[in-house]
Order: structure tokens, then sequence, then C-alpha cells
């Protein structure tokens, strides 16, 4: 994996001049792809923190994100963990989206080896019609646990079934009526209903005078605040992620083996890369896609738009010093992943070895945009130029402190998206 050496411990300001970025490795023009940044929240229970307050902080931090002008907000979900306490992750998103008006919400990810695909489509359908096309579903096998034991969807689920229900909540999202006829599904062909592939209607300003303040209205007068955006490809006006698509909401898949790489590259659709991997491990990864790509017969023309929209997660703490960024990090997030990822339970008994949680917060800050504004801008610049990558979803809450997450979000508005642009 790449590292990136420290840099001196500076505190510029955020107007400093940036350099154009290169030609990204397929020959297109980088100049038009504006690099698109969302927060990426577990809902994580950090040692000493109940359960309402790890949610409540990603409430707030979701709203948070969309005053300080990013482009996207990503769930986690996870079951019987402090790791992550959000459940579902399309279950909040359904919430977040009636609390803002213009953020895209997508899930990262919703675990398709302990959930039912039709009943996920229809969850998925109905955010993308209710919200004007501002939901994007992420999707991903999950892990070998005791989840897979208690939803009784089993081992096989996790090990063998991702493509088959990877397919039919795909044919449900596209079609109008959809049966199955599979080892692990088979019913009739039976109505789709609500049909993602309507075109959803513009979404409008949501006015509930109860939660103005969720919502940004002005406490005198009542009058909407008017939130920055970011452009995504120097159109004013572009909604977020994949825009109002008119074929249902846009669907993402995690990627962490050549497996799932190639599955997401036969079926078109973008990868979501973990927040684990160095700008080499991306490289390689971005690469075995377009050779699986490629290897289906797809057009080059399709295969660049689909690029747009892979996400890199990663992480972000803005500080005035790059040294204190990193120590807020390794006070809190070690104790976090021992006390979280500790809890883990295998669904068989199969041994699970865990990283040391103090070496792999100081990879995550070596990794990625963790620092001084500029040094932050810099770390998401340097990987787009490396990889062609231009969308980012950074985990905000590592301090595990709702006040400094909330603080670290407005930097990142304030201070690092100008330099991005």
């Amino acid at each position: 994996m790449t590292k990136t050496s420290p840099r001196p411990d500076t505190h510029p300001s955020a107007g400093a001049a940036r350099r154009p970025l290169p030609e990204p490795s397929d020959g297109r023009s980088a100049a038009t792809d504006s690099i698109r940044v969302g927060a990426f929240l577990l809902s994580a229970q950090f040692p000493g923190q109940s359960h309402a307050e790890a949610l409540e902080r990603t409430v707030r931090t979701a709203v948070a994100a969309e005053r300080a002008g990013l482009d996207s907000v990503w769930l986690a979900e996870h079951h019987f963990v402090p790791y992550g306490v959000c459940p579902n992750a399309a279950t909040l998103a359904g919430m977040l989206l009636g609390r803002t008006r213009r953020i895209g919400i997508g899930t990262a990810v919703s675990v398709l080896s302990t959930v039912h695909p039709v009943a996920l489509g229809e969850q998925a359908a109905m955010l993308h019609l209710i919200s004007g096309g501002r939901f994007t579903l992420g999707v991903g096998r999950g892990g070998p646990w005791i989840d897979l034991d208690v939803f009784g969807s089993g081992v096989a689920a996790y090990e063998q079934g991702f493509p088959e229900r990877l397919d039919l909540l795909l044919r449900w999202l596209r079609g109008s009526r959809v049966g199955a006829n599979g080892p692990q599904f088979s019913f009739p062909e039976v109505a789709v209903v609500p049909r993602a592939a309507e075109a959803a209607p513009a979404p409008g300003p949501a006015r509930v005078p109860d939660l103005a303040e969720w919502l940004g209205l002005d406490a005198a007068t009542g009058a909407l605040v008017r939130f920055p955006r970011q452009r995504r490809d120097g159109k004013a006006g572009d909604s977020p992620l994949c825009g109002r698509p008119q074929s249902g909401p846009p669907v993402i898949v995690a990627c962490t083996s050549p497996d799932s790489v190639r599955q997401a590259a036969e079926r078109g659709l973008p990868m979501l890369l973990g927040m684990h991997s160095g700008d080499e491990d991306k490289q390689q990864m971005l690469a075995a896609y377009r050779t699986a790509w490629r290897a289906c017969g797809r057009g080059e023309e399709q295969l660049t738009r689909i690029e747009r929209e892979h996400v890199a997660a990663g992480v972000v703490q803005i500080e005035d010093r790059t040294s204190t960024a990193r120590a807020s990090l390794l006070r809190a997030m070690p104790g976090w992943f021992e006390y979280g990822l500790g809890a883990h339970r295998t669904v068989d008994g199969r041994e699970r070895r865990m990283r040391d949680p103090h070496e792999y917060t100081e990879l995550l800050c070596d990794l990625h945009a963790v620092g001084t504004p500029k040094h932050c801008a810099d770390r998401l610049l340097a990987t787009a130029e490396r990889t062609g990558l231009r969308r980012f979803a950074l985990l905000a809450e590592g301090s595990g402190n709702r006040a400094a997450t909330l603080h670290n979000i407005s930097r990142l508005g304030a201070e690092v998206l100008p330099q991005l642009s």
C-alpha cells in the first residue's frame, strides 16, 4: 500500500493557488471532472457512548454535511456490534432524505447476504421516487458473521449467493414484472410496485415547522437558507450523485476482492473501494475492473461514464496542525476498533484475524486526508491524479465526539472543498 509522509505543520490559507490536474490514465480531460466529496457515517459507538448518542451524531452530521456543501452522505449498516449501531442503512437514509433537500444519500452498504433482494428493492424504489432521485443504493456481501444465522440466510448466502441476490435486485429495480427460479429464490412472476424505473419527480423543499433547525430555516423569517452546492462538471444546478436518474436509483457495489470487482464490471456497476486501500491498491482494482469490463464486450464510452461514479472511502480529520489531527484520531479510533470490531462473531466459529488497532489507525492517517486543510486537499488531489477517481466518501467521526465531528464537517466544506475546484 502506498503511504504518504506527513507534511510539515502549517496553517495555509484556504484560497491557496492550485496546480491543474494532469490527464487521467484513460486520456480524458481531468479538468471537466470535478472532485465530489461526501461524508461516510458508520454510526460508530465509541467506548462510553450510548446507542442513541451514536445515532444522534449521525443525524446531525448528515444535516451539517448538506449545510457545508458536501455532495453526499453514505450510511453503513452493521448488526450486533458497537462498531456501527445502524442495523438498516436504507431506513436511516429515508429519515435523512426527509430532513435534507439537496444532498445525495446513499447506503455504504446495504448487506445483501442478510436481506431478501426484493424487500431491499422495494425500499430503494420508494426512496428513489419520493426523494426525486437523491438516493443511491450501495450493496455488498458483508462478512461471515453470526448475522447469517440470526436472519436465517446461512453461510452459503455469503460464500456463493451474492451474484444471484444482486441479479434479482437489479431485475427488480429495472423491471415491471419479476419472477425467480434459482437456488436461493424461487417465486412466480409478480408486479413490481412501486416501479423504480418510473421517472422520479423533481424534489421540492420540505417545510415542516417543528423541524426548522434540521431543515435550515431562518429562525426569524422562516425563509429557506441557501446552501452552497458542489458542482460536478462546471454546470450550475446539477443534482448530487448520479443526478436524477430515469431508470431507478443508482446502484454501487462494495469491492474488496477480484471476484467482487469482476461481478461489478460484468453488471456495469460502479465500485465502492474500502478505506483500507492505498492508491496502488486502487489502481490495481481499477485496472482489473477495466479488464473485466472489456472482456464482456462493453463500450469505452460507457466505461468512461461509469468510472466517474466509482467511490473511494477514506478518512478526514482537519486541524490547524497535522500532528494535532493525527493525535485526535490516535486517541479515539484504536479504542473504537478494539471495542467495535472485536465484538464480531463468525457464523461457524472460523478463525478471524483482527488488525492491530493502533497500527491500523496510523495506516489510515498515512493514507487519507488527515492534517491541515492544505494537506487534506493535497491528499485528495494526489489520489485523484494517480487513480482518476473523482468521488470520495470520507469518515468524519473518527474523533468520537459530536461537536468535533460537526466542526470537522464544517471545515471540510469551508476550507478543503474550495481547494479542490
